[in-house]
């Protein structure tokens, strides 16, 4: 908590995530020592734009390329990080694309899993926004 007159310092965790719809699910990705899933990507290294972020992460965690000329952003979202102390966000910038290959759990990825948003505590509180949205667009499939 901040002393009064000072103000609280944000950090954020600045994140590309691929946004793999099927039959109205989407791809999540656990990693070895996680309890939750997370959409697939990753972290932004200096100097990477969305789509170079999106192609590597992608690449490294499933095994499959995505094709740079269909990366479409869905959107950016901001939420406390999950496992991160309070004051923590992580940013998301979100996008559909098209890709070559099959996914596979690579790297530090443990489990793979289809998610809908009637699984939505299965995933991280600032993904669970992310599931939010692509119900409300239609993406997800509200199942009971």
């Amino acid at each position: 908590m901040p002393k009064p007159g000072t103000v609280a310092r944000v950090r954020f965790i600045d994140r590309v995530a691929w946004l793999n719809v099927r039959e109205g699910k989407v791809l999540g990705a656990r990693s070895r020592g996680n309890d939750v899933f997370y959409l697939p990507g990753g972290k932004r290294e200096p100097g990477e734009s969305d789509v170079d972020t999106l192609r590597r992460e992608v690449r490294e965690e499933l095994g499959v390329d995505v094709l740079t000329g269909s990366a479409e952003c869905f959107g950016v979202f901001e939420a406390q990080a999950h496992g991160f102390p309070p004051g923590v966000l992580v940013r998301t910038a979100c996008y559909t694309a098209e890709f070559v290959g099959e996914p596979t759990a690579c790297g530090e990825i443990e489990e793979l899993g289809w998610i809908g948003h009637e699984q939505r505590g299965l995933v991280s509180v600032a993904d669970g926004l992310i599931l939010d949205r692509m119900l409300a667009a239609g993406l997800l499939w509200s199942r009971p």
